[in-house]
């Protein structure tokens, strides 16, 4: 990895520098890196340096600043603060339909599914010296699920760091080495590409201009109906889209697009999105698979009984991050051959419909009340 730590002003640091008695005027700030991992040791608690960090908060440019809260002892605490800085926010309450992501492992793929989506590629954490040894380990494995880069604070004397961060150390000479670190390109880009989405039809979504809505090419609607069987032989929305004009999306009110763009968990925010868009059933998303999305979110292809009708919608702009992010989710628990939504209706349902019932201008409560309550 190359980063602003490495360049010809930087050495290996000699062990008679790390002194915590050097005068205030000549301490040290140290960067020590280890593959994309950078934690910065300000002994000295310079308040630039944190200051820098807060400023580097821009996530329409990739980056994050992620503050941990102080004295959380919830064991996903530090999940749900980057989560918060992703700009996702729970419901209070401790009838919580977000209560689901009190859980580590799913508060954490939470926030690697939209640190994907939102092509997130520096995070940089400040007062990292309060985390626990298992919340830096946390921090780690989200950076290996994501591929993101990720900045430390150490803001006190280095003898605490864990030994894995602390193999390879080099020298930062001043702030404007650490604010250089700061604005340099993480190793993926910026934010995921969502182009303009192609061409719509008017009205009800019709599998080929002019053709009756039950009917469909051959292979493009047909299911293998055989007792037992879940898999089905419908084509992927890519193919569809070559043969078929994707239906228009229902515009909603902004207000209501940003509250659903602050919904924490993936799965909920992208169902309550294509629901919102469509109005499609529940039943519609039972089946949608990884490839009934397109590669650039422009269009999602849903299916109705039998596949004997699966209507293909555009995905507008505004609910492109958040059908990325459940795509995201999905393909993080490994499992790409079963359904994108189904976790979420299912086990999850009471969840959804209590956040359905959250955005009542949404219109979608109705929708909702065939869930379990």
């Amino acid at each position: 990895m190359t980063t602003a730590c490495q360049t010809d002003q930087l050495r290996p640091l000699p062990a008679r520098l790390m002194n915590t008695h050097s005068p205030p005027h000549r301490q040290p700030v140290v960067a020590l890196v280890y593959g994309d991992v950078t934690i910065v040791v300000d002994e000295r608690d310079d308040l630039f340096y944190t200051q820098a960090a807060l400023q580097a908060h821009q996530p329409g440019e990739g980056r994050i600043t992620v503050q941990p809260t102080p004295a959380n002892g919830s064991p996903a605490a530090l999940a749900h603060d980057m989560l918060y800085a992703l700009g996702k926010r729970l419901a209070p309450g401790p009838h919580s339909p977000d209560v689901w992501l009190d859980s580590v492992n799913e508060a954490w793929l939470a926030a690697a599914a939209w640190g994907v989506a939102m092509g997130v590629r520096h995070v940089v954490v400040p007062r990292a010296h309060l985390l626990t040894i298992r919340r830096i380990d946390q921090l780690l494995a989200w950076r290996e699920s994501t591929g993101a880069q990720l900045t430390l604070l150490w803001q006190k004397a280095p003898r605490g760091l864990p030994t894995s961060l602390a193999r390879v150390e080099r020298r930062i000479s001043g702030r404007n080495q650490f604010e250089t670190h700061l604005a340099e390109p993480g190793p993926i880009p910026a934010r995921p590409s969502f182009p303009p989405a192609p061409p719509v039809i008017a009205g009800a979504a019709s599998p080929v201009v002019g053709q009756a809505p039950g009917l469909q090419p051959r292979g493009i609607g047909t299911a293998s109906m055989r007792p037992g069987r879940r898999t089905h032989s419908c084509a992927g929305a890519l193919a569809t889209a070559q043969l078929v004009q994707a239906a228009p999306a229902l515009e909603i009110a902004s207000e209501e697009a940003r509250a659903l763009a602050a919904l924490a968990h993936p799965l909920i925010a992208g169902t309550l999105n294509v629901l919102a868009f469509t109005r499609a059933g529940l039943g519609s998303l039972r089946f949608t698979r990884d490839l009934d999305t397109t590669g650039d979110v422009c269009a999602i292809k849903l299916h109705g009984v039998g596949h004997r009708y699966c209507p293909l919608y555009t995905v507008p702009a505004w609910a492109r991050p958040l059908l990325a992010g459940a795509r995201a989710h999905h393909r993080l628990t490994g499992q790409p051959g079963d359904s994108v939504f189904g976790p979420v209706l299912v086990a999850e349902a009471r969840h959804l419909r209590a956040h359905a019932e959250r955005l009542p201008r949404l219109g979608l409560t109705r929708l909702a009340a065939i869930l379990v309550p």
